[in-house]
């Protein structure tokens, strides 16, 4: 069945989240670091079946601002880490259906392994793309954004460390591309209010989360909610992901609310005075040990 596209003036947009792509034994562990490339290639092929608009960042940026209508229904496809199987799995596949993406990749760590696998004895540890690999992406019109300088959690980082990871990785990317880096993906989702105001100062128009919902513009641009897609999601829990599982998780609920007040915000109000102590925001305490503020 065929879905019709229409325009909204109440924007929520689904931010899917997917890491490898490729062919892979049955996976057990970090089933959303997985997805099989023939599972990838029907899940393409339903959103063009059902008339999926697939927007690329800056235009979804746009809609949730109330800039542009939304289309809907709406999605923006992400890609976490850079991996080489990104260019050789995913990219033929959305390039047959003419589907715009974004690339987060790790500055640091262009053209190496990702060894932070390693934390993980016995798992397979991927390739990532070198610097003329990410030339060649881009220049296939994929959107490339910076994933840290060193796949860093900048969760209660000092200052000089997320100058390093947020201002350094988009300065290198844009000497690789030789063209703005606009968006920001934080590794395992691993953020606070300082690291918010750091990707603001270094000059993010975006940056991406794994708390969970649809993207609306009740959250702050620098803390957009996704939807990973794990590996054993199978074409009726995909669609279940797109159509369904849209409210926001109780760590997305807390961050709403801790960011409702901070300058960028698509609601942005000047605050009222409130006393120094109380203006602090405490760290998120989500189910999701990733899902923190």
């Amino acid at each position: 069945m065929m879905v019709i596209a229409a325009m909204t003036d109440c924007p929520s947009i689904s931010i899917l989240l997917y890491h490898q792509v490729g062919t892979f034994k049955s996976v057990r562990r970090h089933r959303a670091n997985y997805c099989d490339r023939r599972r990838f290639t029907h899940q393409m092929a339903l959103l063009a079946r059902l008339g999926y608009r697939v927007l690329d960042l800056d235009t979804a940026l746009d809609c949730l601002a109330g800039e542009q209508p939304t289309p809907a229904p709406a999605v923006v496809l992400t890609f976490d880490d850079g991996y080489e199987s990104f260019a050789e799995q995913a990219l033929p596949v959305l390039q047959d259906h003419g589907f715009p993406a974004t690339v987060y990749a790790v500055s640091g760590w262009l053209g190496r392994r990702a060894e932070w696998f390693g934390a993980d004895p016995g798992r397979p540890i991927p390739d990532l793309m070198t610097a003329q690999q990410l030339r060649e992406v881009h220049a296939a019109g994929i959107t490339i954004g910076s994933h840290t300088a060193t796949h860093a959690r900048l969760h209660q980082a000092d200052d000089a460390r997320l100058r390093q990871e947020l201002h350094d990785s988009k300065a290198a990317l844009e000497d690789v591309l030789g063209e703005e880096i606009r968006h920001l993906s934080y590794p395992y989702s691993s953020f606070d209010r300082a690291a918010v105001r750091a990707a603001a100062n270094a000059g993010y128009a975006s940056a991406t989360t794994r708390l969970r919902g649809a993207a609306t513009n009740a959250d702050h641009p620098l803390a957009l909610p996704r939807q990973a897609v794990a590996f054993s999601d199978h074409l009726l829990g995909f669609w279940w992901r797109l159509a369904r599982a849209q409210a926001p998780a109780p760590g997305l609920i807390d961050c709403r609310r801790h960011l409702a007040d901070e300058p960028g915000h698509f609601r942005f109000q000047a605050p009222p005075v409130i006393a120094p102590e109380t203006a602090i925001c405490p760290q998120m305490n989500a189910n999701d040990p990733d899902d923190r503020f």
